[in-house]
């Protein structure tokens, strides 16, 4: 066996990175291989990168489904982007504070690492919601002293050609950007 052979063999895999996520994170409308999680396990081959999103979820839901997820993976970084389906369902910046500490302490009690990424609601919740709710992530990135990244979404909503025709998710197009937008911001966690 050639030395090279040797090493590939033994190239060490890193701890696994959880991706916990609606369906901004889920490949929603986009072929599964195409979504940015899945390219960015092809930038980052030294990780195990699992995809624990679910389109649809709130923080609620991604709460319930933590602890198993957490048992399973046992994640070295937890990725979490949820929020987005709380605002679109109106529900109070409270409740959604509540839920992030959980998830937070959860994933700190685990022996994880906590990336959080902030989430916008769309402007037409108007000015006083949208500031609360996004108070909401400073606020638990602060107090948890957390790596807090700015929301992904923030130059790619704006642009339609990488948008698909609902104007909430990103199109195949946009996905290698968000994949380059989070990794240097994983890499900053770990």
């Amino acid at each position: 066996m050639s030395l090279a052979a040797i090493l590939s063999c033994s190239q060490v895999i890193a701890a696994p990175i959880l991706i916990l996520g609606d369906s901004l994170s889920a490949s929603y409308g986009v072929d599964e291989d195409q979504g940015w999680v899945n390219l960015m396990r092809k930038k980052m081959p030294q990780h195990e990168i699992v995809n624990g999103s679910v389109s649809g979820e709130t923080t609620a839901g991604g709460l319930r489904r933590l602890p198993a997820l957490l048992d399973s993976v046992k994640p070295e970084l937890v990725l979490v982007e949820l929020g987005g389906n709380d605002g679109l369902r109106g529900f109070t910046p409270q409740q959604l504070k509540e839920n992030l500490t959980k998830i937070i302490t959860l994933t700190k009690a685990q022996g994880s690492q906590l990336l959080l990424s902030e989430i916008m609601v769309p402007p037409n919740y108007g000015p006083r919601y949208a500031k609360m709710f996004n108070q909401v992530y400073a606020d638990l990135a602060a107090e948890h002293q957390i790596t807090l990244m700015p929301f992904f979404m923030t130059k790619i909503a704006i642009n339609p050609d990488f948008m698909q025709r609902d104007g909430i998710h990103p199109n195949a197009a946009a996905q290698n950007d968000i994949a380059e937008f989070v990794i240097p911001w994983i890499e900053k966690t770990l």
